[in-house]
C-alpha cells in the first residue's frame, strides 16, 4: 500500500484518485492545516496527524504494510515566505527529516517526494535543466532543497529508493470534475483568475510590470495537475520496477506571462475583470521554463494537457462547481 502525505490537499488529493483509478491502495495522513476532509474518497483509510508524529507514521507502515511513501505535505503560500520564514524550515525541512527517520527504522522501499522549481531560483538559462545550479532566493525553495539533500543521503547510506519530481507551476483540476483546488488559501495564479473571472474577488493584483520579459511580467511554466500526477504514477512504477533514484523536471518547456493568463482567463470566461498593478513581491523570479526531456525518457512520461487553455477552462468549470458545493 501506499502512504499519501498531504493526501487531503490540492495535489495530493489527486494523486488518492490516480491511486485509486490504477488500482492502487491508498492511505491518507493529513494534518488538514490546508486540506478539506471531503475530498478523501470514501474507503480511504484517512488519519488527521502530522508527518512529524513517529508512533503514527510506524503504525500506518506496520497495520497497512506500505511499501512507498508519497510525500506532498507542505506549506505554500507565496506572501507568508518572508514573513515567517522558519515555519517553511519547520514545516518543509524538519517535519521532513522526522517522516524519513520513519522510514528508515520502519524500511520503506521507496519515497517519492514533491520538490519544485524554485530549487533554481533565477536560473541564468531557460529551459532550465534537472543539471542547473541550485540557488534558490525563498524560504520556500531552500526548505525544498534541504529536503532533497537528505533523501540523497538517506539512499546513499542504506536501501531507500527515490525519486524527486520538481514541479513547475501546478494548476488546473481533474478532468472528470471530481476535484482541484479547494483550499480558501491560495496564491495559485490560475485558480485566483478563474476566481476573479467569477465574480468571486473584485479584482486581482500583478505584482511588477517591469520585469524584461515579454510583457513586463513574470513568466512561468503551467503544468495541469493531472499530468504532473501522471509523472508520480511513473515514477512509482519505475522504483517498484528495480528503477534508479532519480530527479526530474515537471514541466511543458514554454513559459507563459501573467498577463498571457489573465487574458486567457477572460477570453475563456467571457467576461473581462479588473487588474491591479502592484509592486514585486521579494522572491519571485523573472522567468522559468523546465526542460522535461529527462522525465520523458527515463519515465516514458507524455502530457496530456498541456494546453494553457486546456488548464485554465478546467480551473474555471472546478470552481463554478466548488462555489455551488459551498452555497448548497
Amino acid at each position: 500500500m501506499i502512504l499519501v502525505t498531504g493526501g487531503a490537499g490540492y495535489i495530493g488529493g489527486h494523486m488518492v484518485l490516480a491511486l485509486l483509478d490504477a488500482g492502487e491502495q491508498p492511505v491518507v495522513i493529513d494534518d488538514m492545516s490546508n486540506g478539506v476532509p471531503w475530498a478523501i474518497p470514501a474507503g480511504v483509510p484517512f488519519f488527521q496527524s502530522d508527518i512529524s508524529d513517529f508512533d503514527m507514521v510506524a503504525r500506518l507502515v506496520r497495520e497497512y504494510r506500505i511499501d512507498a511513501i508519497m510525500h506532498f505535505a507542505a506549506r505554500l503560500i507565496t506572501p507568508q515566505f518572508y514573513n515567517d520564514p522558519l515555519e517553511y524550515y519547520r514545516a518543509n525541512t524538519v517535519k521532513s527529516c522526522a517522516l524519513l527517520v520513519a522510514v528508515q527504522k520502519l524500511g520503506v522501499e521507496h519515497v517519492v517526494f514533491s520538490s519544485t522549481a524554485a530549487v533554481y531560483g533565477n536560473s541564468p538559462v531557460n529551459p532550465v535543466p534537472e543539471t542547473a545550479p541550485l540557488v534558490p532566493i525563498s524560504p520556500y525553495g531552500s526548505s525544498k532543497l534541504m529536503t532533497e539533500t537528505m533523501l540523497r543521503d538517506l539512499a546513499a547510506a542504506g536501501d531507500l529508493n527515490f525519486a524527486i519530481l520538481r514541479y513547475f507551476n501546478v494548476a488546473g483540476a481533474d478532468p472528470q470534475g471530481r476535484y482541484g483546488q479547494s483550499s480558501t488559501r491560495t496564491s495559485l495564479l490560475v485558480q485566483i483568475a478563474a476566481q476573479v473571472a467569477l465574480g468571486i474577488r473584485p479584482f486581482i493584483e500583478i505584482y511588477g510590470d517591469d520585469y524584461p520579459t515579454v510583457d513586463g511580467t513574470c513568466v512561468r511554466d503551467y503544468i495541469h495537475v493531472t499530468d504532473l500526477i501522471d509523472a508520480h504514477v511513473a515514477a512509482l512504477r519505475h522504483l517498484r520496477n528495480g528503477g534508479k533514484n532519480l530527479t526530474v523536471n515537471c514541466g511543458y518547456g514554454r513559459g507563459y506571462s501573467v498577463k498571457e493568463v489573465l487574458d486567457m482567463t477572460q477570453n475563456i470566461a467571457g467576461r473581462n475583470f479588473e487588474r491591479r498593478f502592484a509592486p514585486r513581491r521579494r522572491g519571485d523570479v523573472t522567468e522559468v521554463f523546465a526542460d522535461s526531456r529527462l522525465i520523458c525518457a527515463e519515465l516514458g512520461w507524455r502530457p496530456r494537457y498541456d494546453n494553457l487553455a486546456t488548464i485554465v477552462e478546467h480551473a474555471l468549470k472546478w470552481e463554478m462547481q466548488l462555489q455551488r458545493r459551498r452555497a448548497s
